[in-house]
């Protein structure tokens, strides 16, 4: 089935919010081009006017949504109504806990919403919100075996990463810290080495609380940032959500420039030679 089309974001200049430009590199998932690294999620803000602006404000092109919690019945003001003309949307398998579960409802996604995108959840335990990994590789599998382009969130392991891509994916997703917590990066090193060994592209989902989080992950080396509860939550969601925006280009542009090498002693920036009294 043919995926949604790609609805530009925000021209750049239109409003205060988009006068951060973008790196001209676009972030290419499953063959398509995404102009924007920041993908933005669309639960937990205090109404739907405030949620619409900063999705706005961040840029996004790529807008994810939960199966299971949306309305599909085209009632007036519904989240499909209000996102689906704008945005390409990523629907996820929030609430699964097992592989059959998980393919039940992206395939329901696929029906619902014309696209074959799923950004794959299967969740092993409800207080950490850990994925399951023995059932996240099998309802991979039998996903990218129905045509599926998938999304795994999963764990920052690696190993696991590297299964996932072999097995088709078209991105890994590992976790920065547990979801919602805000934590930010409690295992960069885990990142970096992800970032280093998968072909795909990784982007980092969960955990991030504050830009400089986001900013971290791209100069890691993540292709993108999937965060929700950062924008959703913080205190005026809007002008986070353009922070983020600003996190992530920076944080690409520094990836790209490449940072000095960390000394344990100072070194003058300025030649010694030359100076008064010399």
């Amino acid at each position: 089935m043919t995926s949604l089309a790609v609805v530009p974001a925000s021209p750049i200049g239109s409003d205060p919010s988009s006068r951060v430009s973008s790196p001209p590199d676009p972030l290419i998932i499953g063959g398509q081009a995404l102009r924007s690294r920041l993908l933005i999620g669309s639960a937990g803000y205090p109404n739907q006017q405030v949620m619409m602006e900063a999705i706005a404000a961040s840029g996004a092109e790529l807008v994810t949504v939960s199966i299971r919690r949306m309305s599909l019945s085209g009632y007036a003001e519904s989240l499909l109504d209000r996102l689906g003309g704008r945005y390409r949307l990523l629907p996820n398998t929030a609430g699964c806990a097992t592989a059959r579960d998980a393919v039940l409802t992206a395939r329901l996604a696929r029906e619902a919403l014309a696209t074959d995108w799923i950004k794959l959840e299967v969740i092993g335990d409800r207080e950490s919100l850990y994925p399951d990994v023995e059932e996240l590789l099998r309802a991979a599998a039998e996903l990218v075996n129905d045509g599926f382009t998938v999304l795994p969130y999963c764990n920052d392991d690696p190993v696991t990463c590297r299964k996932l891509a072999d097995l088709g994916c078209a991105a890994v997703m590992p976790l920065g810290a547990p979801i919602g917590s805000g934590q930010g990066l409690r295992n960069p090193d885990a990142i970096e080495a992800i970032c280093a060994r998968v072909l795909v592209p990784v982007i980092l989902d969960a955990g991030i609380g504050t830009a400089s989080d986001a900013a971290l992950a791209m100069e890691l080396g993540c292709a993108g940032v999937l965060l929700n509860t950062a924008v959703a939550r913080a205190g005026a969601p809007v002008m986070m959500a353009r922070a983020m925006r600003a996190a992530v280009d920076a944080g690409r542009l520094a990836a790209q420039a490449g940072r000095i090498p960390r000394r344990t002693y100072a070194e003058p920036s300025s030649p010694q030679l030359g100076l008064i009294g010399s």
